[in-house]
């Protein structure tokens, strides 16, 4: 699979010395949903304006559909549809009207019968001959999206797309951005909700403070570094880990233990943690299995992050 996106040493400096990126480095595939996770501040905006040319990098580069978005500006933009945080749409002009003045932007000429196929897939035709103003809130980012996407754009940027909407429209939101990938649309999402990620995105990007963490694949990060947790349902709740069970590195939690074990070690250590139960004289009543979740290993990405920053502030 090509990359239609390539950011290369990417940094961003404001006035007065805020370097909002540092050295990014993302390839972002052709076809792919991928999501960029990071914390109030970590840069996503930043990132997603400046690849999308709504601002100038500091220095390096970036290229989409193999056009520099500096030298070759018209040329990269017209590859790339984006639907910003805020709802900024004209309250009296109809949907159809708005989603027509979007394509002409781009120097596209009309093609109703593409901006009809554009509003049904976000179950917007019936509401073509609307005044904006009319609209729900969700109505409204579909709108944004339709704006997006009236050009023909091979890359859509969404960010924060489902911010402020209820979890049903959220929901809703997901299977359109689904469709959009079935129709070839390569999708870059910014979010605050880790379970769109999960739901959604083929691969997951973290960034904090202005640096790309990791990206890869959602399924293989979660197996590389999530950790399962084991649930040891006790006929009698204990107060205290008996010393024999040390070397386990146990909790007690409602009525029994946790036992967090990495799932790509060759041994998990479960067996001789059942044997040594027995010989304690631990009655066990039933066992579970939880994998970390996306979130905690997010949070956990970050946390390390934050840490290895405050140390070097220190030094």
């Amino acid at each position: 699979m090509i990359n239609i996106v390539e950011v290369r040493r990417l940094t961003k400096t404001f006035d007065g010395g805020f370097e909002a990126l540092k050295s990014v480095n993302l390839d972002i595939k052709s076809g792919e949903i991928i999501a960029l996770l990071g914390p109030n501040g970590a840069g996503k905006t930043t990132l997603i304006s400046t690849i999308c040319g709504i601002m100038r990098g500091t220095s390096g580069t970036v290229t989409i559909g193999g056009h520099d978005t500096i030298t070759a500006y018209r040329s990269a933009r017209s590859l790339v549809g984006l639907v910003p945080q805020e709802i900024a749409l004209e309250p009296f002009e109809k949907v159809i009207n708005t989603v027509r003045f979007s394509r002409g932007l781009f120097g596209k000429s009309p093609n109703d019968a593409y901006l009809k196929k554009v509003l049904e897939s976000l179950s917007l035709w019936d509401k073509k001959d609307s005044k904006i103003m009319t609209l729900s809130g969700g109505m409204k980012r579909r709108v944004l999206i339709a704006k997006a996407l009236a050009h023909e754009p091979r890359v859509l940027f969404l960010d924060e797309p489902t911010a402020g909407v209820d979890v049903e429209l959220r929901k809703d939101m997901w299977q359109v951005v689904a469709q959009l990938k079935k129709d070839g649309v390569t999708i870059i999402l910014t979010t605050h909700y880790i379970e769109e990620a999960e739901a959604i995105a083929d691969r997951v990007g973290v960034i904090a403070k202005g640096e790309i963490l990791l990206v890869e694949n959602k399924a293989d990060l979660i197996t590389r570094m999530g950790q399962k947790t084991l649930k040891i349902d006790l006929a009698e709740s204990v107060k205290t880990i008996p010393k024999a069970l040390s070397k386990y590195n146990l909790t007690i939690e409602a009525n029994g233990l946790l036992y967090a074990y990495d799932t790509a070690e060759d041994r998990t250590g479960i067996t001789g943690l059942l044997a040594d139960l027995k010989k304690v004289g631990l009655k066990m009543i039933d066992i579970h299995t939880r994998q970390s979740s996306l979130e905690e290993i997010f949070v956990s990405l970050v946390s390390d992050k934050d840490m290895s920053v405050n140390k070097e502030d220190v030094a």
